[in-house]
């Protein structure tokens, strides 16, 4: 089976990294950094519900988020780095500074820091995609399967992890499973009235069997 070329499927993380997400099952440079910043922006929107009441947490994450939307990732780190320091259990620090890592190229530290965030947080399905992303971005694909049913475990409506789920099959030559996958993305991302989603999932779904059959068009 001839497998898509990975220029083609790229898609939107998390997770990583939730809202917007996360991230594409892709192992190329541009995927790499194009799934960091996925992964950057669904946490910062959680951020906004964990509102716990403390002002200091609140004020750490708002200049880490400030700081990653500005692309200042040294200075992020170190941000998250006194908030983890301070509130060592705090799952959303360990998960943003997890993305932080990953877009300074630390795919291993990253995942570190996404499995700490699970520790807290059992439940954390951004982290579980996220992870995935790494590992797709290693060519691990059923590492990367693994940890994407595992988000969809704890939410199923979790279209990126779904969309993921379906890039990573398509790797290892699962094409049905990978099509079924990206059929249950789509009618995720039409329930949910993300028409951007829907567009991008529809060409990839016409891009696989373009590619299993040149006769499509």
């Amino acid at each position: 089976m001839k497998i898509l070329p990975i220029s083609s499927i790229m898609l939107s993380l998390i997770a990583a990294i939730g809202g917007s997400p996360l991230v594409l099952a892709v192992p190329t440079k541009v995927a790499f950094e194009g799934n960091a910043q996925i992964a950057e922006k669904q946490p910062q929107k959680l951020a906004q519900f964990q509102d716990d009441n403390n002002s200091e947490r609140s004020q750490l994450v708002q200049q880490a988020n400030d700081l990653l939307n500005r692309g200042d990732l040294t200075e992020a780190e170190k941000i998250l780095r006194r908030l983890i320091k301070k509130y060592p259990e705090d799952a959303f620090g360990h998960f943003q500074l997890g993305n932080v890592l990953l877009r300074q190229k630390q795919p291993e530290a990253a995942i570190q820091s996404y499995q700490e965030a699970i520790r807290i947080k059992p439940k954390y399905a951004l982290a579980y995609n996220a992870i995935g992303v790494v590992y797709a971005t290693q060519d691990r694909w059923d590492d990367a399967i693994s940890e994407y049913r595992q988000a969809l475990e704890i939410n199923p409506n979790y279209g990126e992890a779904m969309t993921n789920l379906g890039q990573a099959l398509w790797q290892v030559n699962k094409k049905d499973e990978a099509v079924a996958s990206l059929e249950k993305a789509l009618n995720i991302f039409k329930t949910q009235s993300r028409n951007d989603k829907v567009y991008q999932i529809q060409q990839m779904l016409k891009q696989i069997r373009t590619a299993d059959d040149p006769s499509v068009s």
